[in-house]
Formats: C-alpha cells, sequence, structure tokens
C-alpha cells in the first residue's frame, strides 16, 4: 500500500491553513484533487469521520522484470585482457598522474561553476529585494495620497480650506446635530457609517490586535472568505448558514479572535441554541452585504499594510 499522489500546491496551502497533512492528503484525495474549495468542503462533510486524520493508503501494482542473464563472450574477454596489458604497460606512475591531473581539472571546471551559480544567484536575490523595495515604497505612496485624499474630503465636509493643517475633530457632533437633531439617538462616527466600513474596520482591528500572528489572521481571513463564498454561491444549502461555535477547526481559525465572530454577524450571522451555533436565517441572507463582505475580506488577505496604518 502506498499514499496516493495528490497536487503539492494544493497540499501546501491547506496546511499552511492548519490543516494536518494526513487531513489535507485525505480531503484532496476523496474530493478529486481539484481544488482547494473542494478539499475544503470534503472536509466539513466528513469532519466526524473517525478515519479523517488517518494517511490515505491505495494498492501499488509491482511490476518484476526478470533481469537478462550476463553475457561475456570469447573476443570480450581477449579485448578485456588487452586492455589490462595496455595499462601495465603504460606504467602504474604514469596512470595516477593522469588521473590526479584530470581530478584537479574536474575539481576546477566544478568550484567555477559553483561560483558562477552563487554569484548569478546572488544578483537574483539583489534584483529581487530591489523589485520588493520598490513595490513597498509604490504601495507606500498609493496609501499616503490616499489617506491625504480622504484627509481633503473630510475636510471639505467640515468646510475647511485645503491648506489649513489643523483638522477641527469637535466640530463634527455640531454638524451632525444640526442634521439630525433627534435626541439620544446612538450615532455611529462618520467613518464607519455603512456596513462595509464596520466590515473593513472589524477586519482591520483583528490584523492590528494580532499583528506578531501573521500567519493566523491571514488564516482568519481565508476561512472567512470560504465561508462567504459558500453562502453567496448557495444560500439555500443549510450547511454553510450554519456554523457550530465548538467546531475545533472553526476555533483554530476564526473563533479564537473575537472580532472574526464579530465579522461574521455583521453579514447576519446570530447565536442560536445557547450560543452553541452561528446560524444565518435564509430570509436574512442579503446577497449585496456578502459581495460587499467578500471584497472586504480580500482586499485585507491582498493588501499588504491593510490595518497596519491608521488612517
Amino acid at each position: 500500500m502506498a499514499v496516493p499522489e495528490v497536487n503539492m500546491k494544493l497540499l501546501q496551502e491547506l496546511q499552511a491553513m492548519g490543516f494536518p497533512v494526513n487531513r489535507a492528503t485525505r480531503a484532496l484525495h476523496y474530493s478529486g484533487n481539484s481544488s482547494l474549495e473542494d478539499a475544503i468542503n470534503w472536509v466539513i462533510d466528513h469532519e466526524t469521520d473517525p478515519d479523517i486524520d488517518e494517511m490515505p493508503l491505495i494498492p501499488v501494482n509491482i511490476e518484476v522484470q526478470a533481469s537478462e542473464p550476463p553475457s561475456m563472450t570469447e573476443q570480450l574477454k581477449l579485448k578485456a585482457q588487452e586492455l589490462r596489458d595496455r595499462a601495465q604497460r603504460t606504467g602504474i606512475g604514469e596512470k595516477k598522474s593522469g588521473r590526479e591531473n584530470e581530478r584537479i581539472k574536474r575539481s576546477k571546471e566544478l568550484l567555477e561553476a559553483k561560483q558562477i551559480a552563487e554569484e548569478n544567484e546572488r544578483k537574483r536575490f539583489i534584483a529581487s529585494r530591489e523589485e520588493e523595495k520598490a513595490e513597498e515604497k509604490r504601495a507606500r505612496e498609493k496609501i499616503r495620497q490616499k489617506l491625504q485624499q480622504d484627509k481633503l474630503e473630510r475636510r471639505s465636509k467640515l468646510q475647511l480650506p485645503p491648506d489649513d493643517l489643523t483638522f477641527v475633530y469637535p466640530a463634527m457632533p455640531m454638524i451632525q446635530k444640526e442634521k439630525d437633531p433627534l435626541p439620544g439617538a446612538a450615532k455611529l462616527p462618520m467613518k464607519f457609517s455603512t456596513k462595509a466600513e464596520l466590515m473593513s474596520e472589524c477586519l482591520r482591528s483583528l490584523r492590528r490586535k494580532n499583528k506578531h500572528d501573521e500567519a493566523g489572521v491571514k488564516k482568519s481571513f481565508q476561512t472567512l472568505l470560504y465561508y462567504v463564498r459558500n453562502v453567496t454561491k448557495d444560500p439555500d444549502e443549510e450547511r454553510f448558514r450554519r456554523i457550530r461555535l465548538s467546531n475545533p477547526n472553526f476555533v483554530d481559525r476564526v473563533g479564537c479572535f473575537k472580532e472574526g465572530i464579530d465579522f461574521l454577524e455583521l453579514c447576519g450571522f446570530e447565536r442560536i441554541e445557547g450560543d452553541k451555533f452561528l446560524c444565518l436565517h435564509r430570509d436574512k441572507f442579503e446577497v449585496e452585504t456578502f459581495r460587499s463582505a467578500e471584497a472586504q475580506l480580500e482586499s485585507a488577505i491582498t493588501s499588504p499594510f491593510f490595518g497596519l496604518i491608521s488612517s
């Protein structure tokens, strides 16, 4: 019996998300070894299987081929003897000298090849680092311009001149009070006035509070994206709209972060049965909300500075 061959790239991505190698291999093998999403859905469907963490084995066909019996004709024997005699006549000293020269020559060639390879690798590394630095610089400049634009827009809303660098926050409640004078009404800050902005800030808060656990944060974002996409693709499928809060996989990837559960609740999930499950009722599914959630998660996953620079 042998371990089945699976897509190594998909296997590495599953391992990066926290799945044990046995479970990841089993999921890829039985889901058709075609996509990461199919493998994760297989794990969700079979998470209670007693053998889910056992490495799958398949039979191996071993073909035994009979080796051809060695044969040596009389002519080959004579040729071998002739070569041995010739070597003896050449002399042991000359033979050793030739071998030594050949060894030295080959050593020099190998050393030169190694030096050339190391130099090429060094150049590639330097070029790669320069490209990374340039990309980081472009990203920082883009973020700086975006923050500056946001700042100008806020100043415009507050009717402040663009060359005044003092941002007067106390003026905001006064403007809001004039527009909506209802006493005692709970107000969200201006920058978080929409559900999309609340989702974005929830994800930013998750990353800021766990900036020393980049792998865990990325794994949480990726898992949330799979939940959101599954519901968006098939909102009538109940298993996509019902999450057991004590599920070890969910706890390890999402439930360990308070903001992860908050994000799902912003999408419409509710705690039921004494906080045992998160459930999205079918009549509360809003496609625009889930599309917005998917966009926020994709931005969080792809942006290198997401949540690390305050606006």
